[in-house]
């Protein structure tokens, strides 16, 4: 998780790398990432940027975690779940996809919708 991480926040520049700091705000900032760098959800799906897209999880992922707790987790046992081999964020309640959260920002193209979701999570 650490590289993933580190890869994602090496693609900011230094003046924007202080702002991710993982709270709702720091949302805005790799929402206006993923929206400079893909015009819809088909455009971060391609193979290529299957890193970036999986680092800029990672970040949405520790800031939900950062902010509600949970646990990372990855569902094998039963293929008919919707995020079935996807990792998840879960605090046993609640389930939240980041990956998914990541793509459907890419389409929905508010610039808040990472934030929307997690403050109303």
């Amino acid at each position: 998780m650490d590289d993933f991480l580190e890869m994602f926040m090496s693609e900011f520049p230094e003046e924007e790398q202080r702002l991710l700091d993982y709270s709702p705000e720091s949302l805005d900032v790799v929402e206006k990432w993923i929206l400079s760098n893909y015009e819809d959800t088909r455009a971060a799906l391609v193979k290529s940027e299957s890193q970036r897209v999986n680092n800029a999880a990672c970040y949405v992922g520790e800031a939900f975690r950062k902010s509600h707790g949970g646990k990372w987790s990855i569902r094998l046992d039963d293929p008919k779940i919707a995020f079935y081999a996807l990792p998840v964020l879960t605090d046993g309640k609640k389930t939240e996809c980041p990956l998914s959260l990541v793509t459907a920002s890419a389409d929905r193209r508010t610039g808040t919708y990472l934030r929307m979701v997690l403050e109303n999570y």
